[in-house]
């Protein structure tokens, strides 16, 4: 199985030297990438990708604003055929009512994407596992009200710091679960981040508990050398 890493994880050395941070990706071990603001600067970023070897196994945008055209142009520019909505608001999970809503809405923007042979997918953070709704989580409420051919990308992180046993969580969310944010850490809100195996996620539970799911090293902030954690984490990960 390919792995990959979020573009987010290195935001501020792309901006430094995009061509040179992507070759450092590819020799700490990642064969694809998954970029976030997908819409901007798609031929450029795919060039930069073609010269270190790399590929795009989705990416991230936001498919309910006035980008979701763009990144449906930018996809199969960048090489994918899966885009994931990467952030939606805590009030967007309060109720089952504003739930519904969200799920209403996702389902309109996965016709959309289809319509150009795309698939949508939702990636959690913490607050739509740490909100309950009549005892269940928020997420797992969504992912009743999601159309089939919306995909899930769950966050193992955010998932446990929103205090679910992730590796069961996965296994009720199910085959819908077709990739995941792997990271590590203290599973604290403001904590920072650690190399993969080095925090307190289940991560080898987790991954078991959905083999089929591509794995995307992220780390939102790092409490070290970020580039050393990727390595790290790919080498824990093969």
């Amino acid at each position: 199985m390919t792995l990959a890493v979020q573009l987010f994880t290195v935001r501020d050395r792309l901006i430094e030297d995009r061509p040179g941070t992507l070759r450092a990706l590819a020799d700490a071990g990642y064969d694809a990438v998954e970029p976030f603001r997908a819409h901007l600067d798609p031929h450029a970023l795919r060039a930069d990708l073609d010269a270190a070897g790399l590929t795009v196994c989705s990416a991230h945008a936001d498919l309910l604003g006035a980008d979701a055209d763009a990144a449906f142009a930018a996809a199969p520019v960048l090489g994918t055929d899966t885009l994931i909505q990467a952030y939606l608001p805590p009030d967007r999970f309060a109720a089952r009512e504003t739930v519904a809503d969200t799920a209403k809405q996702l389902n309109a923007a996965a016709i959309r994407a289809a319509g150009t042979g795309l698939r949508l997918g939702y990636h959690n953070h913490h607050w739509e596992v740490g909100t309950l709704i009549d005892g269940t989580t928020a997420l797992e409420v969504l992912a009743d009200l999601l159309s089939p051919e919306v995909l899930l990308e769950v966050d193992l992180y955010w998932a446990a710091t929103g205090g679910a046993d992730v590796p069961a969580l996965l296994g009720r969310l199910g085959e819908r679960v077709q990739f995941l944010h792997v990271k590590d850490g203290p599973a604290t809100v403001e904590g920072p981040m650690t190399a993969v195996g080095e925090g307190v996620v289940p991560i080898a539970a987790s991954l078991a508990a959905a083999p089929g799911a591509q794995r995307i090293v992220e780390l939102d902030r790092c409490a070290g050398d970020v580039l050393e954690a990727l390595v790290t984490s790919a080498a824990a990960l093969r």
